[in-house]
This record gives C-alpha cells, structure tokens and sequence, in this order.
C-alpha cells in the first residue's frame, strides 16, 4: 500500500510505499478523521501524530466521510455531496464510493502531520513549498498584509518572476478584483442617481396617466348625462305633440 503523507505547514507531501503487512495492520479498521502514531510506520516518523484524511481503491474509487463501511457502495449523490458535481439543478445521480475505513483493498492512504516530532523527515520538513500565486482580491491583500483601508492596495500586490519564451525574466501580477476607485464610484453614484430619476419619472409618469383616466371619465359622464336629457326632451316633446 502507498502511504501519501502530507505537512501543511511546508507545503510539502511525500509519498512512501509499505508491503510489511505487520504495520499496515495498525492502519486496518481504522477510519478517516482519526489520529494515529507516526511510529507505526518506522522509526523515522517517531513522534509524529498523524490524520486519515482518506484515500482511493485500486479502481480509483475515493473514500467517503460518514459511510460506515470498508467496502464499496453505490450511494445517490445530490448537490453538496463529496465527489460529485452536479451539472443541472436537482440532479442527483448514484455513483460508487468507499467506505470511510480502512482496508487492505486501497491502493493510497492519504495521511496529514497534525503534530511533528523531534526528528525531521527529508522531502517533507526540511524544505519549503511556496505558494505559486498570491491572493488576489483586495480584501485578502489587506488582511495578508494587516493593511487599513487607507493603505494603497496596489503596492502590495505580489508579482511572479518566471522566464518566457524569448529567455527573458519578466514580472507578472493578478489584476486586483473588488478594488475600489475613484471611477468604482463615480459609476456606482451614477447608477444611484439613474435609479431615483427613474422613481421620479415614474411617479410623474403615473401622475399623469391618472389625470387623463380622470379627465376621459369626466368627458364620458358628461356625454352619457347630455344623451340622457336629449331623450328625456325628446320623449317629453312627443307626448306633448300627442296631447
């Protein structure tokens, strides 16, 4: 079995391979999240405290937190379900996935040093993994550097050097997302400002278009009241011509 071993504080993982079935047996049946003595895999790792933090089969299958088995199963995965993505909303789909224990069927255990001990481990402790990219957004610049809202974001946005094509050393830096400038805000009050020209216009509009509908009643109650008293007259003048 292969043994991932990774340290986060470096950024470094090696990977070793184990056949003494004497100390994979110290791994069997136990599951993921749990911490386990560096020792039990040589006397290098001495000291060293040790977190399951998972691992595939020899098919590839990973292994799921919370599915109490050391086998593989078929579950039906939804959105927010480990290894799996959906495409469309309200797809689920079921797919296979191993058990949260540990077994003799996995091809890789992942493990993460929670707790380093006294000696250190070539390829794992002993060296230094930068981060290839800086943050980017300017929130995280301010809070990486300690900066106040005040400081200028952009003096402290950091550059990667790496060689092009032509052989030549160049500098190259994010675009700062969610800065705020000047133009930022001149566009935000200018979409403020449209807003309420829109409320007013919309209140003049509805002004408007009530004393229309106010004015078409009036002319309407007027021509059904003249055509009322024109066929009272009318019906008045015939009796009295048959008198």
């Amino acid at each position: 079995m292969k043994i991932n071993i990774a340290y986060p504080q470096t950024g470094l993982q090696k990977l070793i391979e184990i056949d003494d079935e004497k100390k994979l047996q110290n791994l069997y049946e136990r599951r993921m999240a749990q911490e386990i003595d560096g020792g039990i895999l040589g006397d290098e790792w001495k000291g060293y405290v040790m977190r399951i933090s998972g691992g595939n089969d020899k098919q590839g299958f990973p292994m799921m937190q919370g599915v109490l088995t050391n086998t593989r199963v078929r579950l039906l995965l939804s959105k927010g379900s480990c290894h799996y993505r959906p495409r469309r909303k309200g797809e689920r789909k079921r797919a296979s996935v191993r058990g949260c224990i540990v077994s003799h069927d996995l091809s890789v255990l992942n493990l993460v040093i929670t707790k380093k001990g006294d000696a250190e481990v070539a390829g794992v402790t002993d060296g230094d993994a930068p981060r290839r990219l800086g943050p980017k957004r300017a929130n995280k610049i301010r809070s990486l550097f300690n900066l106040t809202k005040d400081d200028d974001v952009r003096k402290y946005v950091i550059a990667r050097t790496f060689t092009n094509k032509a052989g030549k050393e160049t500098k190259k830096s994010p675009n700062i997302q969610r800065l705020v400038t000047p133009l930022t805000l001149q566009r935000k009050r200018a979409r403020n400002s449209a807003k309420k020209a829109s409320v007013v216009q919309s209140a003049k509009d509805a002004a408007d278009y009530k004393k229309v509908v106010a004015k078409r009643m009036a002319e309407q109650k007027e021509a059904r009241r003249s055509a009322i008293s024109k066929r009272r007259s009318s019906r008045k003048s015939k009796k009295e011509a048959s008198a």
